[in-house]
């Protein structure tokens, strides 16, 4: 069995009872689709039992290393050397289990610098990570790569790449669509395009949040986790240091 992400720690048991609800295998590979430790800290129990854990090469960087989310102002411990992925790759990987095409595909500096989905090609499933935040607005993580240029980029690729009847994982929120990843794909250039516009006329975050440039968006993307105005702030420093 192959799974993508294994989320913090304390819940791998529950993972592990679930996935025995469906099959008596043994969960043969583990793919991070990046470094954060909501989809990665549960290595250690996994790679324990068997499992190859498998990620962006940049993943691995980070998970070995301290790392600071400036967004968050939080210090993020190394995980240990028994969690890191043991199998890399710098750009994509192709996987053939159990009769099925996999693709894992890097999208460049989109959510983090180390980013992978994975494209179930015979199922036509693919999981994004947290390249997608469904419903809701999304972090992204300037200060270990990321940036809303490389979103839109990547999350365009993953859009020409699939058709409608395409099933698509988000790193957070519900199953998705082709058109779903549409409207969200909306919502990520008008905050790109109208906080450039802001920057460009030497305007500052409190002028961009008061103008409400997300208007359009609100009701569908403004209960999550993360309101506007951090989502805003987050686009408008990563921009202005670009």
């Amino acid at each position: 069995m192959l799974m993508v992400d294994d989320q913090f720690a304390p819940l791998s048991e529950k993972i592990k009872t679930a996935i025995a609800e469906l099959s008596d295998k043994p969960i043969r590979f583990v793919i991070n689709t990046h470094w954060h430790r909501d989809h990665s800290e549960g290595n250690e129990n996994f790679a324990r039992e068997g499992a190859v854990i498998v990620a962006h090469e940049n993943t691995r960087k980070r998970m070995s290393t301290e790392q600071f989310v400036k967004a968050f102002n939080r210090m993020v411990p190394p995980l240990p050397k028994e969690a890191l992925p043991v199998v890399t790759f710098p750009t994509d990987i192709n996987l053939h289990l159990n009769g099925e095409e996999i693709e894992v595909i890097h999208l460049k500096n989109a959510h983090t610098d180390g980013d992978a989905v994975i494209y179930f090609k015979t199922s036509n499933v693919i999981h994004m990570g947290d390249t997608y935040f469904a419903a809701q607005y999304p972090f992204i993580d300037y200060s270990t790569g990321g940036g809303i240029t490389g979103v839109v980029a990547g999350l365009q690729k993953v859009f020409d790449m699939i058709d409608d009847d395409t099933k698509i994982i988000p790193g957070h929120g519900n199953l998705s669509n082709k058109q779903q990843l549409g409207i969200y794909l909306d919502m990520l250039r008008d905050a790109k395009s109208g906080t450039e516009k802001f920057i460009k006329e030497g305007k500052t975050l409190q002028e961009l949040i008061e103008s409400n440039v997300l208007k359009n968006h609100e009701q569908r993307f403004g209960q999550g986790f993360l309101k506007r105005d951090k989502f805003l702030s987050i686009v408008y420093d990563g921009l202005s240091a670009d």
